[in-house]
């Protein structure tokens, strides 16, 4: 008997045809994507579905296809993505009817977003939970979209008032002097992936009008100095890039009913050799503080081409082997 049981064979049966196109994808796309990734076999044969293989394997198939049904049901889409979503986390989560509960689910004006990963959902839980989110990993986890997410969500019921974005702009000294043009036009590179989440989560002209009248802010770090961020959702990304200096200064500045939320990834340090990264110092001041979340993301929370996560694991690999070395 293997290490996933004795051979087994499921049947599942849809109430809903309508459904099963989606389900299935266009040539069963996405039952072909379950067989590869798991190993077992699954036919279709009108509403019916049988699954075959090792007894664990398709009890994770049948879990994450009623799971994909239950989304479709919802009301939400099903795509190569979610799929992918959905077996992760029955493989993370053997034995349970529901992989996605409304505490890992995200509602922004233009969709409805929800966990990806075991970790995703982790951070997504502590997002709605904690009032201050650091969240740690390599590119391509989700750290930023979700947090943006997150602050899109509470502006939009009322919870805060306002967002405010932020990153380190031109490495963590934020040297913007020697770049052409006004200051928008100068930082406006740094922040373009915040102001890419906004767009996914917003229609465009309600972006264009809650930055003219200031309920979302996006600025580099600096202008973060000496202010009380009363009321607001915000958000540094890149934090790895910080010093321990602006780190404290950023966190001090919390004001009441705000929330904060932390990300960057600690492999990727911009600054100068031999000094602290904010993010580092800050994690491990911050460690058993009530009241703060800690998510930490790796390679097998990578939800961009699955490539990515390939090339991550490649450089996390070089890296340990580097540590290794005497």
């Amino acid at each position: 008997m293997s290490a996933d049981g004795a051979e087994a064979r499921v049947q599942m049966q849809f109430d809903d045809n309508s459904l099963l196109a989606q389900l299935f994808g266009e040539r069963d796309g996405n039952l072909d994507r379950i067989e590869r990734q798991l190993g077992v076999s699954v036919v279709s044969r009108g509403n019916r579905i049988a699954i075959s293989g090792p007894s664990r394997r398709t009890d994770m198939a049948r879990t994450a296809l009623a799971a994909l049904y239950d989304r479709l049901k919802r009301g939400l889409e099903v795509d190569g993505a979610a799929v992918d979503a959905a077996l992760k986390l029955a493989q993370s989560r053997p034995g349970h009817r529901e992989l996605w509960s409304e505490g890992e689910e995200i509602r922004t004006r233009k969709r409805r977003i929800s966990a990806r990963s075991p970790n995703q959902a982790a951070y997504i839980r502590a997002l709605h939970e904690q009032e201050l989110v650091f969240g740690l990993g390599p590119a391509g986890t989700g750290k930023t979209y979700l947090a943006v997410a997150t602050a899109v969500d509470m502006m939009m019921s009322g919870a805060v008032e306002r967002i405010v974005l932020s990153r380190p702009a031109v490495e963590a000294g934020e040297r913007l002097g020697f770049l052409p043009g006004d200051l928008r036009e100068k930082v406006d590179p740094y922040l373009r992936p915040l102001y890419d989440a906004l767009y996914d989560m917003l229609p465009g002209d309600q972006v264009m009008k809650r930055l003219t009248n200031g309920e979302i802010e996006i600025a580099p770090l600096a202008f973060m100095r000496g202010r009380t961020l009363a009321n607001a959702a915000i958000i540094l990304d890149e934090a790895q890039n910080t010093t321990a200096m602006q780190m404290k200064m950023l966190l001090t500045r919390l004001g009441e009913n705000s929330r904060m939320m932390v990300t960057g990834d600690p492999s990727q340090v911009d600054l100068p050799p031999g000094q602290t990264s904010g993010l580092a110092d800050a994690v491990r001041l911050l460690e058993n503080v009530e009241g703060i979340g800690h998510v930490e993301f790796t390679a097998a929370d990578v939800i961009r081409h699955e490539l990515v996560a390939r090339i991550v694991e490649a450089y996390d690999r070089a890296a340990a082997r580097k540590r290794e070395r005497p």
